[in-house]
């Protein structure tokens, strides 16, 4: 500060000591100024972010944690206000002129108040522990900088734990905090959190023994391999033991939060033995100490923690200190105006939550105060999911939060099954902080938000689908299953339609590749119509060339082609929509069985006659026995010499995959009584009336070939190969002239 002339200072001092009423009045009008300056100012926490307002103080996770709000004043920051006013008080009244700009002292809980009391026991790691402390000692120098997130991680985890303890109690949430303190001089590191802590039994467990099957998977993973990434380790959470990648020697402080428990000291060399104790002036939470090995005193460093901090733990949601210092800055950008998050902010809380470093393909922030208070983000992954994903054993990575406070980490019953492919956050005030989690499952006020969020979900993705068509099909080619999933484990018929809406399908009145919805072909159909037409098959080719396409073509009904397996199944199960019947083109042909069909009166002459056709279908019926329940001619085909028609012919299809009953075409045929229709005019049924009487051996390989070509084609044959041999014969056959 600019000294003064010895005049200007004795103006100064001299109204001050006058008498005392004067000097309080003067420090009243500096306190006045001080807090003016503060304000115009702004307020700003520990780690030198502006505070616009007095937020509530965090104290919410996802998973390890993922919603951090900007921090309301800190006690020791409100503690150094408090200081600050009464320091200026005697400022004013010992004649010291207060600075211009004060800033806040570093905030650190790391003190070294610890001390051991008594003979420490030794005790054994336990085998499977030895073989871990020996491959992460030798195999993982390549990653050894993660051995900051795993204790982050850790102390997270306690702190949460911490706070669910004292909000079940009713209890007041002290400072949940995580601070790390950097001794490049001493060569150590120390991170220390004010979580639930342990006692000496968990020490013993925690420390000393691998309670996980995770970390006996990961000991099997690594066994016959030199190296490790930080994702392996992390997969398998090996966490505290992976301290021993730096240090020759790790010490750990740890109080449990209950009045008048001791505290405890545990240490080791990782080399087999480690010794518990007790401990005085240990302060409620878990204190690690690592002491780094020469070639690792990089992390007693500042600047290489804080590096290692901001790449893997800068989303933390407890305030995270670096000597002093506030490091993580996320933001609950769920209860922030939409408006206002940018892309960026979106990109890195969806990797964070996500735990990936794809981007979001989709992202949904939806805020609500009706029907329920409600505030979310939702997004869709861009990596196409995989088969692991797909599994209905995968669980929920959407988190729920009431006011903040984080009530499950996994919400598995916040959404419908079938979306869970979503990753996000759901804030409602309307949820109760002490709903145990068995009520939730069972509580009417979830399935009312459930049901909310599906609606709006559905909703969003349907004006995605008008937004940008071409990305819209990419989704549903990717997620397409989950969403049929969706129609099949709904038991409501009114949202099975609406998460019909999402559904794409090509159509013989489009061309190739254009995707439609059954909104779309609904608005298409002619009056008076009341069917959605569909065929399942392969691929558009395959569908073309079906004898129940070309049978549908004379009806000049739009199609719908169905290509995935599941689609059948999906449909079966929607059976309608928007009050039209969802009819197979199998299922209308079995239908139209009941009407008179008649021949075009022009092309009589290309068929058999009558009496050669009645001939023909009793020779058919004994030659081909209890294979078929009835033989009749049909004049809807033009180009396949026949065809099978079953009742309910995609619940049959779906039957006999799944129960896998019929394994010879005598019991299939028991199961489907199937009807064979054929076409008279067909060259092929033609000849095989001739060859019955001149070569019936010939005729009855024929016929075979014939029956089976049609279930082959009515996808009632899974196995053609039985038939190879017969189709060789018929060759030979064919060519004996030649």
């Amino acid at each position: 500060m600019r000294s003064r002339p010895p005049g200007d200072r004795a103006r100064l001092v001299a109204p001050v000591t006058s008498t005392r009423a004067t000097a309080s009045k003067m420090a009243l009008l500096r306190d006045g100024r001080c807090l003016l300056r503060l304000l115009r100012a702004g307020l700003r926490d520990a780690a030198g972010r502006q505070l616009g307002s007095l937020p509530a103080r965090p104290c919410c996770a996802l998973g390890r944690a993922v919603a951090g709000v900007p921090e309301a004043l800190h006690p020791s920051t409100l503690g150094w206000a408090a200081g600050l006013r009464r320091s200026s008080t005697r400022a004013a009244e010992s004649g010291e002129k207060l600075e211009e700009s004060a800033v806040p002292p570093p905030h650190t809980l790391v003190n070294d108040t610890e001390s051991v009391q008594g003979a420490a026991t030794s005790y054994e790691f336990q085998a499977e522990t030895k073989k871990l402390l020996d491959i992460v000692a030798r195999s993982l120098y390549s990653e050894k900088e993660v051995f900051i997130r795993e204790l982050i991680s850790n102390g997270s985890d306690a702190l949460e734990k911490m706070r669910y303890k004292l909000i079940s109690e009713g209890k007041v949430l002290p400072e949940l905090e995580i601070h790390v303190q950097t001794d490049p001089k001493k060569g150590t590191i120390i991170i220390q959190d004010t979580g639930i802590g342990m006692t000496r039994e968990e020490l013993i467990s925690n420390l000393g023994t691998i309670a996980r099957s995770g970390s006996k998977a990961f000991l099997e993973a690594l066994q016959n391999k030199e190296e490790a990434t930080s994702k392996i380790i992390g997969q398998f959470g090996v966490g505290f033991y992976s301290s021993f990648m730096v240090a020759d020697k790790v010490e750990v402080f740890s109080q449990v939060a209950e009045t008048g428990a001791p505290g405890y000291y545990w240490c080791s060399d990782g080399s087999g033995m480690f010794e518990v104790s007790e401990a005085s002036g240990v302060r409620t939470g878990t204190k690690v100490i690592l002491h780094l090995k020469e070639d690792c005193k990089e992390f007693a460093t500042e600047e290489r923690v804080k590096a290692v901090i901001t790449k893997y733990s800068n989303f933390i949601s407890f305030p995270l200190y670096l000597n002093g210092k506030r490091t993580n800055t996320l933001q609950a950008l769920w209860m922030m105006d939409p408006k206002e998050v940018g892309e960026e902010q979106h990109r890195e809380f969806y990797r964070f939550i996500a735990q990936t470093y794809d981007e979001p393909r989709y992202i949904l922030h939806y805020k609500t105060d009706a029907p329920l208070n409600i505030c979310s983000i939702f997004y869709v992954p861009e990596t196409k999911p995989s088969m692991l994903d797909i599994s209905r054993e995968l669980d929920s990575s959407v988190a729920l939060y009431s006011r903040k406070v984080l009530i499950l980490t996994k919400a598995t019953d916040i959404l419908p099954k079938w979306l869970r492919f979503l990753k996000g956050v759901v804030d409602s005030e309307d949820i109760p902080l002490n709903l145990s989690r068995e009520l939730l499952q069972e509580s009417t006020l979830l399935r009312k938000l459930r049901d909310v969020l599906q609606k709006r979900l559905i909703k969003f993705l349907i004006n995605q689908s008008k937004k940008d068509t071409p990305k819209y099909a990419k989704f549903f080619e990717d997620y397409g299953l989950f969403i049929r999933e969706g129609i099949v484990t709904t038991a409501e018929q009114e949202v099975k339609e609406d998460i019909a809406k999402l559904l794409r399908y090509e159509s013989s009145a489009l061309p190739v590749g254009q995707l439609t919805s059954l909104t779309e072909y609904a608005s298409r159909m002619p009056a008076g119509s009341r069917n959605i037409y569909y065929l399942c098959a392969p691929n558009r080719h395959l569908a073309e060339l079906s004898p129940y396409f070309e049978a549908m073509k004379k009806k000049s009904a739009e199609v719908l082609f169905c290509y995935e397996q599941f689609d059948e199944l999906t449909l079966l199960h929607l059976r309608e929509f928007d009050k039209k019947k969802l009819l197979s083109v199998e299922t209308d042909i079995v239908v139209d069985h009941y009407k008179e069909e008649k021949f075009e009166e022009s092309n009589l002459e290309e068929h058999l006659s009558s009496q050669d056709a009645e001939d023909l279908m009793a020779w058919m019926r004994n030659a081909l026995g209890s294979r078929v329940a009835t033989i009749k001619v049909t004049p809807r085909l033009d180009t396949h010499p026949a065809m099978i028609t079953v009742l309910e012919m995609g619940a049959a299809r779906h039957f006999l995959r799944m129960q896998q009953l019929a394994k010879t075409t005598e019991e299939r045929a028991q199961i489907l009584q199937p009807t064979l229709e054929i076409n008279t005019g067909h060259p092929l049924i033609k000849k095989l009336s001739q060859l019955r009487t001149s070569h019936p051996d010939l005729a009855q390989m024929l016929l075979d070939q014939i029956y089976d070509n049609a279930m082959i084609a009515a996808g009632l044959n899974d196995d053609p190969r039985p038939i190879v041999n017969r189709l060789n014969c018929l060759l030979a056959k064919a060519l004996e002239k030649y």
